[in-house]
Protein backbone atom coordinates (compact mmCIF):
# COMPACT_ATOMS: atom_id res chain seq x y z
CA UNK A 1 0.00 0.00 0.00
CA UNK A 2 1.34 3.32 -0.74
CA UNK A 3 1.40 5.77 2.25
CA UNK A 4 1.89 9.60 1.70
CA UNK A 5 3.54 10.61 4.65
CA UNK A 6 4.61 14.19 5.99
CA UNK A 7 5.41 15.76 8.90
CA UNK A 8 3.31 18.45 11.30
CA UNK A 9 3.89 19.95 14.48
CA UNK A 10 1.82 18.79 17.85
CA UNK A 11 1.71 21.49 20.07
CA UNK A 12 2.06 20.89 23.60
CA UNK A 13 2.18 23.00 26.45
CA UNK A 14 3.31 20.73 29.13
CA UNK A 15 6.92 20.04 27.64
CA UNK A 16 9.02 22.84 27.68
CA UNK A 17 11.84 22.66 25.06
CA UNK A 18 10.07 19.41 23.57
CA UNK A 19 9.72 19.13 20.02
CA UNK A 20 6.97 16.52 18.90
CA UNK A 21 5.83 15.41 15.26
CA UNK A 22 3.49 13.45 13.88
CA UNK A 23 4.13 11.14 10.82
CA UNK A 24 0.53 10.14 9.27
CA UNK A 25 -1.25 8.91 5.85
CA UNK A 26 -4.31 10.08 4.52
CA UNK A 27 -7.70 7.81 5.59
CA UNK A 28 -5.43 6.65 8.47
CA UNK A 29 -7.02 3.69 10.55
CA UNK A 30 -4.52 3.31 13.68
CA UNK A 31 -2.76 5.92 15.75
CA UNK A 32 -0.15 5.15 17.39
CA UNK A 33 2.63 7.23 20.14
CA UNK A 34 6.11 6.66 20.06
CA UNK A 35 8.57 8.48 22.85
CA UNK A 36 12.69 8.20 22.29
CA UNK A 37 14.90 8.80 25.02
CA UNK A 38 17.08 10.82 22.41
CA UNK A 39 17.56 11.80 19.13
CA UNK A 40 20.93 10.67 17.80
CA UNK A 41 22.55 7.31 17.74
CA UNK A 42 20.52 4.10 18.38
CA UNK A 43 17.31 6.18 19.09
CA UNK A 44 17.89 8.15 15.71
CA UNK A 45 17.89 4.41 14.50
CA UNK A 46 14.81 3.20 16.41
CA UNK A 47 12.95 6.45 14.76
CA UNK A 48 13.36 5.37 11.10
CA UNK A 49 12.70 1.40 11.91
CA UNK A 50 9.55 2.67 13.07
CA UNK A 51 8.53 5.04 10.40
CA UNK A 52 9.83 2.55 8.01
CA UNK A 53 7.97 0.34 9.75
CA UNK A 54 4.65 2.10 9.85
CA UNK A 55 5.39 2.51 5.60
CA UNK A 56 5.83 -1.06 5.04
CA UNK A 57 2.83 -2.18 7.51
CA UNK A 58 -0.10 -2.38 5.31
CA UNK A 59 -2.05 -0.40 7.55
CA UNK A 60 -2.81 3.68 7.61
CA UNK A 61 -0.93 4.60 10.30
CA UNK A 62 -0.56 8.07 12.43
CA UNK A 63 2.68 7.82 14.45
CA UNK A 64 2.74 10.92 16.83
CA UNK A 65 6.12 10.73 18.44
CA UNK A 66 8.70 12.88 20.42
CA UNK A 67 11.90 12.79 22.28
CA UNK A 68 11.81 12.78 26.07
CA UNK A 69 15.53 13.68 26.18
CA UNK A 70 16.28 10.94 29.18
CA UNK A 71 13.45 13.59 31.22
CA UNK A 72 11.06 11.17 33.77
CA UNK A 73 9.04 13.96 33.63
CA UNK A 74 8.98 15.02 30.14
CA UNK A 75 7.96 11.49 29.40
CA UNK A 76 5.08 11.53 31.87
CA UNK A 77 3.50 14.97 30.25
CA UNK A 78 4.09 13.32 27.08
CA UNK A 79 2.04 9.79 28.31
CA UNK A 80 -0.76 12.35 28.82
CA UNK A 81 -0.69 14.16 25.77
CA UNK A 82 -1.36 10.73 24.06
CA UNK A 83 -3.62 9.69 26.39
CA UNK A 84 -5.96 12.77 25.27
CA UNK A 85 -4.94 12.60 22.12
CA UNK A 86 -6.43 9.38 21.68
CA UNK A 87 -3.61 7.06 20.37
CA UNK A 88 -4.29 2.92 20.28
CA UNK A 89 -0.75 1.80 21.38
CA UNK A 90 2.38 3.80 23.09
CA UNK A 91 5.52 2.94 22.00
CA UNK A 92 8.57 3.90 24.72
CA UNK A 93 12.28 3.09 26.01
CA UNK A 94 11.01 4.24 30.07
CA UNK A 95 13.69 6.61 31.13
CA UNK A 96 13.60 5.03 34.52
CA UNK A 97 12.32 1.30 35.36
CA UNK A 98 10.54 2.76 38.74
CA UNK A 99 10.12 6.56 38.17
CA UNK A 100 8.47 5.74 34.67
CA UNK A 101 5.76 3.16 36.36
CA UNK A 102 3.20 5.63 37.24
CA UNK A 103 2.37 7.29 33.75
CA UNK A 104 2.55 3.76 31.85
CA UNK A 105 0.23 2.57 34.42
CA UNK A 106 -1.98 5.76 33.88
CA UNK A 107 -2.22 4.75 29.83
CA UNK A 108 -2.58 0.86 30.82
CA UNK A 109 -5.94 2.09 33.17
CA UNK A 110 -7.13 4.13 29.87
CA UNK A 111 -7.14 0.73 28.20
CA UNK A 112 -3.89 2.18 25.49
CA UNK A 113 -1.37 -1.04 24.91
CA UNK A 114 1.99 -0.13 25.75
CA UNK A 115 4.91 -1.77 24.01
CA UNK A 116 8.75 -1.08 25.82
CA UNK A 117 11.77 -1.74 23.61
CA UNK A 118 15.47 -1.70 24.66
CA UNK A 119 14.54 -0.80 28.10
CA UNK A 120 11.43 -1.27 30.27
CA UNK A 121 9.72 -1.18 33.73
CA UNK A 122 10.71 -3.76 36.61
CA UNK A 123 9.63 -6.69 36.61
CA UNK A 124 6.32 -6.79 38.56
CA UNK A 125 5.18 -3.33 36.90
CA UNK A 126 6.13 -4.85 33.42
CA UNK A 127 3.73 -8.58 33.94
CA UNK A 128 0.96 -5.90 34.78
CA UNK A 129 1.22 -2.71 32.84
CA UNK A 130 3.24 -3.97 29.60
CA UNK A 131 1.56 -5.81 26.29
CA UNK A 132 5.21 -6.47 24.62
CA UNK A 133 8.59 -5.46 24.78
CA UNK A 134 11.50 -5.66 21.89
CA UNK A 135 14.55 -6.52 23.11
CA UNK A 136 17.91 -7.66 22.81
CA UNK A 137 18.58 -10.02 25.77
CA UNK A 138 21.15 -8.01 27.84
CA UNK A 139 22.69 -10.93 29.09
CA UNK A 140 23.55 -12.38 25.69
CA UNK A 141 24.60 -8.66 24.75
CA UNK A 142 26.98 -8.81 27.32
CA UNK A 143 28.45 -12.24 27.25
CA UNK A 144 29.04 -12.44 23.16
CA UNK A 145 30.68 -9.16 23.99
CA UNK A 146 32.41 -10.95 26.99
CA UNK A 147 33.89 -14.06 24.97
CA UNK A 148 35.09 -12.07 21.96
CA UNK A 149 37.14 -10.18 25.07
CA UNK A 150 38.41 -13.80 26.26
CA UNK A 151 39.18 -14.27 23.05
CA UNK A 152 41.53 -11.42 22.41
CA UNK A 153 43.37 -11.92 25.80
CA UNK A 154 43.99 -15.89 25.01
CA UNK A 155 45.27 -14.74 21.62
CA UNK A 156 47.23 -12.04 23.02
CA UNK A 157 48.43 -14.32 26.44
CA UNK A 158 47.23 -12.02 28.94
CA UNK A 159 46.19 -13.95 31.71
CA UNK A 160 45.09 -11.62 34.27
CA UNK A 161 43.61 -8.89 31.99
CA UNK A 162 42.29 -5.59 34.31
CA UNK A 163 39.58 -4.12 32.92
CA UNK A 164 37.71 -0.81 33.38
CA UNK A 165 33.78 -0.23 32.84
CA UNK A 166 32.07 2.70 31.87
CA UNK A 167 28.58 1.73 32.70
CA UNK A 168 24.90 2.68 32.01
CA UNK A 169 23.68 1.30 35.33
CA UNK A 170 20.83 3.65 36.31
CA UNK A 171 18.88 0.84 33.97
CA UNK A 172 18.60 -2.66 35.00
CA UNK A 173 19.83 -4.08 30.94
CA UNK A 174 23.19 -2.36 31.99
CA UNK A 175 23.37 -4.32 34.88
CA UNK A 176 22.62 -7.46 33.24
CA UNK A 177 24.55 -6.84 30.20
CA UNK A 178 27.59 -6.64 32.89
CA UNK A 179 26.96 -9.34 34.59
CA UNK A 180 27.17 -11.52 31.31
CA UNK A 181 30.37 -9.96 30.06
CA UNK A 182 32.03 -11.07 33.28
CA UNK A 183 30.61 -14.48 32.91
CA UNK A 184 31.67 -15.18 29.15
CA UNK A 185 35.14 -12.98 30.27
CA UNK A 186 36.34 -15.36 33.56
CA UNK A 187 34.95 -18.28 31.88
CA UNK A 188 37.76 -18.63 29.48
CA UNK A 189 40.10 -16.06 31.44
CA UNK A 190 39.23 -16.74 34.97
CA UNK A 191 42.26 -14.35 35.99
CA UNK A 192 40.27 -11.56 34.62
CA UNK A 193 39.63 -8.78 37.07
CA UNK A 194 37.48 -5.64 36.79
CA UNK A 195 39.05 -3.00 38.85
CA UNK A 196 36.99 0.48 37.82
CA UNK A 197 33.17 0.47 37.41
CA UNK A 198 31.71 3.77 37.37
CA UNK A 199 28.82 5.52 35.13
CA UNK A 200 29.57 7.02 32.06
CA UNK A 201 27.13 6.72 29.30
CA UNK A 202 27.26 10.07 27.58
CA UNK A 203 30.32 10.71 25.61
CA UNK A 204 31.44 13.83 27.15
CA UNK A 205 31.45 12.12 30.75
CA UNK A 206 32.61 8.36 29.38
CA UNK A 207 35.97 10.55 27.82
CA UNK A 208 36.47 12.10 31.46
CA UNK A 209 35.83 9.19 33.53
CA UNK A 210 38.21 6.73 31.81
CA UNK A 211 40.81 9.70 31.71
CA UNK A 212 40.49 9.37 35.54
CA UNK A 213 40.54 5.87 35.18
CA UNK A 214 43.79 5.23 33.28
CA UNK A 215 45.35 7.71 35.65
CA UNK A 216 44.25 5.81 38.78
CA UNK A 217 44.19 2.76 37.31
CA UNK A 218 47.90 2.99 34.74
CA UNK A 219 47.96 -1.21 34.11
CA UNK A 220 44.56 -1.01 32.91
CA UNK A 221 44.16 -3.59 30.06
CA UNK A 222 41.17 -2.68 28.57
CA UNK A 223 37.27 -0.73 29.07
CA UNK A 224 34.15 -2.03 28.77
CA UNK A 225 31.62 0.18 27.24
CA UNK A 226 28.38 -1.15 28.13
CA UNK A 227 26.58 1.53 25.35
CA UNK A 228 27.54 3.57 22.48
CA UNK A 229 28.45 6.92 24.61
CA UNK A 230 30.79 4.98 26.65
CA UNK A 231 32.26 2.64 23.95
CA UNK A 232 33.15 5.40 22.00
CA UNK A 233 34.59 7.90 24.94
CA UNK A 234 36.42 5.00 26.26
CA UNK A 235 37.98 4.94 22.62
CA UNK A 236 38.81 8.55 22.67
CA UNK A 237 40.23 8.42 26.44
CA UNK A 238 42.68 6.02 25.34
CA UNK A 239 43.79 7.87 22.20
CA UNK A 240 44.26 11.54 24.08
CA UNK A 241 45.99 9.66 27.18
CA UNK A 242 48.32 8.55 24.77
CA UNK A 243 48.00 4.62 25.31
CA UNK A 244 46.56 3.42 21.80
CA UNK A 245 48.51 0.08 21.60
CA UNK A 246 48.44 -0.74 25.24
CA UNK A 247 44.76 -0.30 26.23
CA UNK A 248 41.88 -1.64 23.54
CA UNK A 249 37.98 -1.39 24.07
CA UNK A 250 35.16 -3.79 23.71
CA UNK A 251 31.81 -1.67 23.81
CA UNK A 252 28.25 -2.00 22.94
CA UNK A 253 26.02 -0.18 20.29
CA UNK A 254 27.47 0.52 16.71
CA UNK A 255 27.69 4.48 15.50
CA UNK A 256 29.16 5.75 12.52
CA UNK A 257 32.05 6.86 14.49
CA UNK A 258 32.51 3.66 16.36
CA UNK A 259 32.31 1.92 13.23
CA UNK A 260 35.05 4.07 11.94
CA UNK A 261 36.96 3.19 14.93
CA UNK A 262 36.39 -0.27 14.52
CA UNK A 263 37.80 -0.31 11.19
CA UNK A 264 40.67 1.33 12.05
CA UNK A 265 41.27 -1.37 15.18
CA UNK A 266 44.01 -0.19 16.81
CA UNK A 267 41.54 1.03 20.25
CA UNK A 268 38.10 -0.93 19.24
CA UNK A 269 38.56 -4.76 18.80
CA UNK A 270 35.17 -5.73 19.12
CA UNK A 271 31.25 -4.65 19.02
CA UNK A 272 27.64 -6.06 19.91
CA UNK A 273 24.74 -4.25 18.36
CA UNK A 274 20.78 -4.49 18.47
CA UNK A 275 20.09 -2.57 15.42
CA UNK A 276 18.14 0.55 16.06
CA UNK A 277 16.38 0.52 12.67
CA UNK A 278 15.27 -3.46 13.38
CA UNK A 279 13.91 -2.76 16.89
CA UNK A 280 11.86 -0.23 15.78
CA UNK A 281 10.13 -2.06 13.26
CA UNK A 282 9.37 -4.79 15.89
CA UNK A 283 8.22 -2.81 18.34
CA UNK A 284 5.80 -0.79 15.96
CA UNK A 285 5.03 -4.73 15.18
CA UNK A 286 4.23 -5.37 18.62
CA UNK A 287 2.39 -2.67 18.86
CA UNK A 288 0.03 -2.76 16.11
CA UNK A 289 -0.52 -6.51 17.23
CA UNK A 290 -1.25 -5.47 20.77
CA UNK A 291 -4.15 -3.02 19.08
CA UNK A 292 -5.47 -6.03 17.28
CA UNK A 293 -5.81 -8.43 20.30
CA UNK A 294 -2.91 -10.27 19.82
CA UNK A 295 -0.35 -9.38 22.09
CA UNK A 296 3.08 -11.92 22.82
CA UNK A 297 1.95 -14.41 25.72
CA UNK A 298 5.26 -14.29 27.53
CA UNK A 299 5.51 -10.30 26.84
CA UNK A 300 9.06 -10.33 25.85
CA UNK A 301 10.15 -10.36 22.09
CA UNK A 302 13.64 -11.47 21.50
CA UNK A 303 15.57 -9.20 18.54
CA UNK A 304 18.83 -10.66 17.41
CA UNK A 305 21.92 -9.52 18.53
CA UNK A 306 25.42 -8.32 16.35
CA UNK A 307 28.90 -9.37 16.94
CA UNK A 308 31.41 -7.40 15.10
CA UNK A 309 34.69 -7.92 15.59
CA UNK A 310 37.47 -7.16 13.05
CA UNK A 311 38.09 -4.31 10.83
CA UNK A 312 36.63 -5.74 7.78
CA UNK A 313 32.94 -5.85 10.05
CA UNK A 314 33.71 -2.15 10.69
CA UNK A 315 33.58 -1.55 7.41
CA UNK A 316 31.06 -3.38 5.83
CA UNK A 317 28.47 -1.71 8.94
CA UNK A 318 29.93 1.71 7.40
CA UNK A 319 28.69 0.29 3.74
CA UNK A 320 25.46 -0.56 4.91
CA UNK A 321 24.64 2.40 6.86
CA UNK A 322 25.89 5.31 4.80
CA UNK A 323 23.38 7.41 6.11
CA UNK A 324 24.73 7.04 9.15
CA UNK A 325 21.51 5.86 11.56
CA UNK A 326 22.07 2.94 12.90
Amino acid sequence: MKLIVRAAILALTTIAGSHATTVFAQDKDLKVGAIYMDAQGFYAGVRKGIQTGASDAGRKLDIVETNAQGDASKESSFIDTLISSGVQAIIVSPVSADGSSRAIRRAHDAGIPVVCYNTCLNDADMKEYISAYAVGDPYDFGHKLGDAAADYFVAEKIDAPKIGVLNCEFVEVCVTRRKGFEEALKAKVPGAQIVANQEGATLDKAVSVAATMLTSNPDINAFFGEAGGATLGAARAVKSQGKTGKVVVFGGDMTTEIAQELADFSVIKAVVDISGQGLGKLALAQAIKSIDGQPPAGIKVAYDIDLYKSSEDGKAWLKAHADGIP
